[in-house]
């Protein structure tokens, strides 16, 4: 039977192979989802089958069983699931979460009887949830184009990869014989089904377009699981970049400005002091601003100024003061 399961993930592994080389011609709505034609005829070969088996057989496993005990096997293949945990915690160097997950082990394997009780939980002790999938995502592997495996359901291409190596080390592998192994798989595949009968039915009723929303809430999700709940910003959901707003100011003036500082010692002018220009308004607006002001009286020769009693005499003045009868003779000289 382990050469039967070697030879059926083979076989999924050379589809995908298969679909991705065939995407380049395929054209989808959704550039994640290249081969969605594919796919879609894929999800309503997994829907058919399920209506078919495993949802009556999950009805019936969640009628027959009490809540207590399916709560027991739950827990119990979830302790088997922290193996893998552990091992992708340390290929991805989360050394505390890993040793977080062997001790998550340790105790439920003991005190939980084998993983039937969450001791581990109880005492505080954090579950984490990583696949190799996830591992070669933590390492920079693209998620690759959106795959629908039969039986399996969504994938990546990435993903398919991490779940042929997370089937290699999980320990159901390598029960011997083989039927205890298939009856693990079994339970485990219906156990599953169970606990999602509620998701699938909200799903049918409230979903327009159930492929669709299978697809993005898985990539999604996986987006989230790998970047540990806090993803980068998705380009596809960020706002356009807006374009830089067009300025309305006029190119910067060659002249400067009337409040700038000009003259001698400005940034602006160089050199001696310049006479400003005028323009035809400002005299005007000068000589109305100026107060009123007296005539000026009009220069006398110096001679007049001291007849009009000013200080300053000139010689012929200082000569007549000396002698009063000059004038009296000089008259009398120019009269006829």
């Amino acid at each position: 039977m382990v050469s039967a399961s070697k030879h059926l993930m083979l076989r999924l592994a050379c589809l995908v192979l298969l679909a991705s080389l065939l995407g380049g011609c395929a054209t989808g709505r959704d550039p994640r989802d290249p081969l969605e034609p594919f796919n879609r005829g894929v999800y309503q070969f997994n829907e058919t089958l399920d209506k078919a088996i495993l949802k009556p057989t999950a009805q019936a496993y969640r009628f027959v069983i009490p809540q207590f005990i399916r709560a027991s096997v739950s827990n119990f293949f979830s302790n088997i699931g922290d193996v893998v945990v552990a091992l992708n915690n340390l290929l991805q160097g989360k050394f505390t979460a890993a040793y977080s997950d062997l001790g998550r082990v340790a105790i439920n394997s003991t005190l939980g009887l084998l993983g039937l009780f969450d001791v581990a939980s109880e005492a505080g002790i954090e579950k984490h949830d990583e696949d190799f999938g996830q591992t070669l995502g933590y390492w920079g592997v693209g998620d690759g184009p959106f795959v629908m495996l039969p039986f399996f359901g969504p994938s990546t291409g990435r993903d398919t990869v991490g779940r042929i190596a997370d089937h290699y080390a999980d320990p159901v592998t390598y029960v011997d014989p083989t039927r205890p192994r298939n009856q693990l798989w079994g339970t485990r595949i219906v156990n599953r089904r169970a606990e999602l009968l509620d998701a699938s039915t909200v799903l049918q009723t409230a979903a327009l377009d159930p492929y669709e929303f299978i697809r993005d809430a898985y990539l999604q999700r996986r987006r989230n699981l790998i970047h540990d709940g806090s993803p980068p910003p998705d380009r596809e959901f960020m706002d356009p970049q807006q374009p830089a707003p067009k300025t309305t100011m006029s190119p910067p003036s060659v002249f400067p400005a009337s409040a700038e500082r000009t003259g001698t010692g400005s940034v602006l002018v160089s050199g001696d002091a310049r006479t400003p220009v005028l323009s035809g308004f400002q005299p005007a607006l000068e000589t109305a601003a100026r107060p009123a002001q007296r005539p000026a009286k009009a220069a006398l020769p110096r001679d007049t100024a001291a007849s009009a009693g000013g200080d300053a005499l000139t010689p012929a003045a200082a000569s007549a003061k000396a002698d009063p009868t000059l004038f009296a003779k000089l008259w009398r000289s120019l009269t006829p």
